[in-house]
């Protein structure tokens, strides 16, 4: 596959992880946060289970040397990075996260530089600053003001954890894409995280709030499994074998622009032209750093 397909595919899940944000409003306010993760990955993991079977029947059966990898992967790149996630907004602000979530690019391109001897030049830098600026302005909607009250607390610091959790699993992917294929490395990733999470899930005891969970939940639960998770984690896997982790990490900033048309579009937000200009921005941004 070359690297246009692969950059089509990614724009893609990003439209998928979008649609994530908008599920997320329709089930987070019914569904507790480990319940919630849980049904995704565990409803992706069965999914995935028969396409492996199907495709790559070989590479199925695990080995001991494997389960260190698989822990790794599930527990530091599902969980470990929605459970700081879902924390840190009992005590930051969306604003707040959002804005030190789109740092992931500049944090998997030091890492990358750091473990697997990434280079980078001054034309990849400014792409990721340039996209960066794009997220934050839209985030903000260019005002300053924001900036200037912006404040950091522990909810900020555990975004940023989240953050180095999910950049650690994208530049550890990478490092283990030799051994596994993308499929491979999704599906186990994915059940591992589904099997740690089983504690959590029943201390929240989900089961006494099922009469009370409205049935669109329950859809958005199955998009999130299928096409955010199967879809778009099987396709950042192929590319941070084919074109690497950094580069792969830069599309993470075209989801604000995909989630302002779907809010626009399914949730009847509206939408302000300064949208449009920082839209702009994060796509040039993410066109510089994939040319170069």
């Amino acid at each position: 596959m070359d690297n246009k397909k692969i950059y089509l595919l990614m724009i893609m899940s990003t439209i998928f992880w979008a649609g994530a944000f908008i599920a997320g409003k329709l089930s987070a306010p019914y569904i507790p946060a480990f319940t919630l993760t849980f049904l995704r990955f565990s409803l992706a993991s069965l999914i995935l289970y028969f396409v492996v079977k199907k495709k790559e029947p070989t590479q199925f059966k695990l080995s001991k040397k494997d389960i260190p990898v698989f822990t790794f992967t599930g527990i530091v790149g599902m969980f470990g990075y929605h459970v700081f996630f879902f924390n840190a907004l009992k005590y930051t602000t969306a604003i707040n996260s959002s804005i030190i979530a789109a740092t992931n690019p500049l944090v998997t391109a030091i890492l990358c530089i750091v473990f697997l001897k990434d280079k980078i030049n001054s034309k990849r830098v400014f792409g990721i600053i340039l996209s960066f600026v794009g997220v934050f302005l839209t985030i903000t909607n260019a005002n300053m003001s924001i900036l200037i009250n912006l404040s950091f607390n522990k909810g900020d610091i555990l975004m940023l954890i989240a953050v180095l959790m999910w950049a650690s699993y994208s530049v550890y992917s990478k490092k283990v894409m030799q051994y596994y294929s993308p499929l491979i490395l999704t599906y186990y990733s994915f059940l591992f995280c589904s099997i740690f999470l089983i504690p959590f899930v029943i201390y929240e005891a989900p089961w006494r709030l099922i009469g009370t969970i409205p049935y669109y939940s329950y859809i958005a639960s199955i998009y999130m499994s299928i096409f955010p998770s199967v879809i778009g984690y099987l396709v950042q896997q192929m590319s941070i074998k084919q074109i690497g982790p950094s580069k792969t990490a830069i599309f993470v900033n075209l989801v604000p622009i995909f989630s302002i048309i779907l809010s626009t579009l399914i949730l009847r937000e509206t939408i302000s032209p300064v949208k449009f200009l920082t839209a702009l921005l994060i796509v040039t941004g993410v066109y510089i750093c994939q040319k170069n």
